[in-house]
């Protein structure tokens, strides 16, 4: 709880982060009272509607997920927020298309007398491309690229030395050791991982499975990207042009036997390929497909509102509070329930969005640099609605200086610390240590490196565009001192995430969602008065984005 004071507040405090410099934060009497106006009801209240079955999981496109847009929508007027959506309206259109594989064939030859027989859904399967109705594939060399990755900067490029154009190539997800979680998520993610293949000149990618006992992937229910406004694809994790028509995956069986085929060992190519030493290799193999698509479109919306600044020239300058308004619908049902109502994913993160605008509201002297509100669809499918407004925006997107992303923020528990996921890549950094030490917060490194999340919420769509992010997740700190946060959310996890058992009935801290939303707001307002943009760390792998 922060302590208020009728006058000036004044707070210096040496943080132990890695800038190490002394952080200072002043506020006056009328902002610190202003972040009191966020209430644990009012949070309460906003998920319980947001999460409750009558709008269905909140699927994009659906009924359900249009009355969550009216509510948040109704919500940012009562509190003065402008829109600043397409042609003056609160909304941005997302055109959604949900591809099916039809008929599909991938077939693998070491010459014409030595075919390998391979069974599509067990050994292949090959993804619908959401632009090509149609698409036949004749016989390309295949070439194994280990991870798939070119980043010859931080000294790994698996292209290095091997020509790859009107090829087709295999890659396994990864990256080195010596990568930090956010590069690694970064590198790992299939639309880098396609970017850089086209840009290599290959004509399609196989995904290989290092892991015997994997399934493939049951893509019967589609795949999504999204459609500009001229039926062209703007954002797919399966696609990336029309000379990279081919997107698959195969089993590790096959994987293996294509590279021992090559005199490869994969049990010695695993641990090289971690302690970053590239194994790209031509194969001595050839490959065939075939694909027929269909299409479902869908129409939904990102809801877009601003605050304007005070400053004459900052003002048009935005710092971002951004969250998914999107779940996912209905689907399996788990214990005689087919409704997913994300209480927590997202509509607690919502919820901290509209509270942080209704800190914005009681201000009377706004901050310099104006406040830009998005609420997006398409999370759930990889990110979709905020790629398409940072590829899209409805204002210039070198205005946006900065993003505070609030997804699932877990309150569960007491929130005693956090880990701000991106921000140790920018001058962001500082913001939240500031931010941190003023509510008397301990900020501590990523406890779950290993679960890429760094670019698996819309802060990452941000960064993509050259936009500093971050997004606030909270730390392994608990009250008893056995600092084992950790542990709970795990157990929490596993009960309620992407499961229908998180609705408003879940475990709930609210006191711990007041004061995620007082610190997200307080690191953007912190951003929004600096006079100096934020900038990213020299040399930094996202700086030249």
């Amino acid at each position: 709880m922060i302590k208020l004071y009728k006058q000036i507040f004044h707070i210096s405090l040496i943080l132990t982060t890695a800038t190490g410099f002394a952080q200072q934060v002043k506020l006056s009497s009328n902002v610190e009272q202003a972040m009191q106006q966020v209430s644990p009801d009012d949070i309460k209240a906003h998920i319980t509607y947001l999460a409750d079955d009558k709008l269905k999981g909140r699927g994009p496109g659906t009924e359900g997920y249009q009355m969550a847009v009216d509510y948040v929508v109704g919500q940012l007027k009562g509190l003065d927020v402008k829109p600043a959506g397409e042609n003056n309206t609160w909304l941005q259109t997302v055109r959604l298309r949900k591809a099916f594989i039809g008929d599909a064939s991938l077939s693998i030859s070491n010459g014409p007398a030595n075919s390998t027989n391979i069974t599509k859904g067990k050994d292949y399967v090959v993804y619908p491309n959401p632009l090509l109705p149609q698409v036949s594939l004749n016989t390309a060399p295949l070439a194994f690229v280990g991870y798939g990755i070119s980043e010859p900067g931080l000294g790994y490029d698996d292209y290095a030395g091997l020509d790859v154009k009107g090829k087709i190539v295999i890659i396994t997800r990864g990256a080195p050791e010596k990568f930090s979680s956010s590069v690694s998520a970064h590198v790992m993610n299939a639309s880098q991982i396609l970017k850089v293949a086209a840009q290599h000149g290959a004509v399609g990618v196989i995904m290989a499975s290092a892991d015997s006992t994997a399934r493939m992937a049951n893509i019967s229910r589609g795949v999504y990207s999204i459609m500009d406004d001229k039926g062209a694809v703007s954002v797919s994790r399966t696609f990336y042009s029309k000379q990279l028509s081919l997107y698959a995956s195969i089993n590790y069986a096959l994987f293996n036997s294509l590279l021992q085929q090559a005199g490869k060992n994969l049990q010695e190519i695993l641990p090289q390929l971690k302690a970053g030493q590239p194994a790209s290799t031509l194969l001595k193999a050839s490959a065939s497909a075939s694909l027929n698509s269909t299409y479902q479109d869908i129409l939904s919306y990102n809801v877009i509102g601003k605050i304007e600044g005070s400053d004459p020239k900052l003002k048009n300058e935005y710092v971002v509070h951004s969250a998914h308004l999107d779940h996912l619908g209905i689907s399996t049902p788990v214990q005689g329930d087919s409704i997913y109502n994300g209480a927590h994913d997202n509509a607690s993160g919502v919820a901290s969005v509209i509270s942080i605008a209704k800190i914005y509201h009681s201000i009377k002297v706004k901050p310099k640099r104006s406040i830009l509100v998005v609420l997006v669809t398409g999370e759930e499918l990889g990110d979709l609605g905020s790629n398409y407004f940072t590829k899209h925006p409805t204002i210039p997107v070198k205005s946006m200086v900065a993003d505070v992303n609030t997804d699932m923020p877990t309150i569960i528990a007491p929130l005693l610390s956090i880990t701000a996921l991106g921000a140790e890549h920018s001058s962001l950094e500082k913001n939240v240590a500031q931010a941190a030490a003023y509510m008397g917060l301990d900020v501590e490194p990523d406890p779950e490196p290993k679960q890429a999340r760094f670019t698996r919420s819309d802060q990452y769509s941000f960064v993509l565009e050259g936009i500093p992010a971050l997004h606030v997740k909270y730390g392994a700190k608990t009250a008893d001192g056995k600092n084992n946060l950790n542990d709970f959310v795990a157990t929490w996890r596993a009960k309620y995430y992407h499961k229908p058992q998180d609705d408003i009935n879940g475990i709930f801290d609210f006191e711990a969602g007041k004061k995620y939303a007082q610190l997200n707001f307080l690191i953007g307002y912190l951003v929004a008065q600096d006079p100096a943009r934020p900038t990213w760390n020299p040399g930094d792998i996202f700086a030249t984005k």
